[in-house]
């Protein structure tokens, strides 16, 4: 997406908040996933036999999250627009991981268990067994691939910037153009660890710990910028509209990231060859465009200030 478009996706995906606010993207979201749902349902004769050694014996597949990342996943207070119990609390997660987990579980034949963690939790979580994996926006990088063993990807997201619409920032066209700012992104990410250090002259403040409280960073000013993905910079313009994103995509003056920084996985044990081959299979039948549809309706569904 060109920069000179952000404030029109931003638009969009506002527009599209508000009118699940008046009750009709839960349809909609039932659509998209029926949609992704029917691309992916050749898969399941291919992988149902599999799921009895892959670690799922007991026909739950256990999957952890933040439950605090919008769009990708959130608590709310109930089960409306397919909103799945979080364990062991009366609270409910939804979102893209959500959605896609709903989806992978059915295709396995297996229920779904959703367990919420603190990121810094969720790799440890997913090495020891305590979960089966972890659905949570975490990019593929190579650190990570030495901890875990990744399926997927289920999402292709680009890094981008955010800042306030007001704010002398906004007309910048490249990462240079930030020179001199604030900033912060969330702990233990490639935003606040590999893109920030690249901006030369950037004032980093310290790393946010979580999604929100990043967000949260920017709309009272304690920062000029923060850096994150498109999904996220997309859920936050629908929900701050004096937000506005900066992509600088088409632009040489970008944030250098490989493959694996903006491919987004599904963390698994190491060695759980079996359960990794299931997922690929339910994944491998979705496109690109499965999986922008099914995300901008989790940015249509997620909870106004998320």
């Amino acid at each position: 997406m060109r920069m000179r478009n952000a404030l029109t996706a931003g638009a969009l995906a506002l527009t599209m908040l508000l009118t699940a606010c008046g009750g009709s993207s839960s349809s909609g979201a039932a659509s998209a996933s029926a949609a992704a749902s029917g691309s992916v349902s050749a898969a399941a004769s291919a992988v149902s036999d599999a799921v009895g050694e892959s670690g799922l014996e007991d026909g739950v597949l256990t999957v952890a999250m933040e439950c605090a990342y919008a769009p990708y996943n959130w608590t709310q207070p109930d089960d409306s627009n397919g909103a799945v119990p979080i364990k062991d609390s009366s609270d409910y997660a939804n979102g893209y991981d959500v959605m896609m987990a709903k989806m992978i579980a059915e295709e396995l034949g297996v229920e779904l268990e959703i367990v919420r963690s603190d990121w810094d939790s969720l790799v440890p979580a997913v090495q020891t067994g305590t979960v089966d994996a972890v659905i949570a926006g975490q990019s593929m990088t190579a650190e990570r691939s030495e901890q875990v063993d990744f399926a997927g990807p289920y999402f292709y997201a680009s890094i981008v910037c955010v800042t306030k619409a007001d704010s002398p920032y906004a007309s910048a066209t490249g990462i240079s153009d930030l020179s001199g700012g604030t900033c912060t992104a969330q702990i233990a990410t490639i935003w606040y660890d590999s893109c920030l250090p690249q901006i030369e002259g950037a004032q980093i403040q310290t790393a946010a710990e979580s999604a929100p409280a990043m967000l949260m960073a920017l709309e009272t000013d304690t920062v000029d910028f923060i850096c994150t993905d498109m999904p996220t910079a997309q859920g936050a313009v629908a929900a701050y509209p004096d937000m506005q994103i900066l992509d600088f995509t088409d632009s040489d003056d970008n944030f250098q990231v490989d493959e694996g920084e903006i491919n987004i996985g599904i963390s698994l044990r190491k060695g759980n060859v079996t359960l990794q081959d299931a997922i690929n299979s339910v994944l491998e039948g979705m496109t690109a465009d499965d999986f922008n549809e099914l995300m901008a309706q989790a940015i249509s569904i997620q909870p106004i200030g998320e």
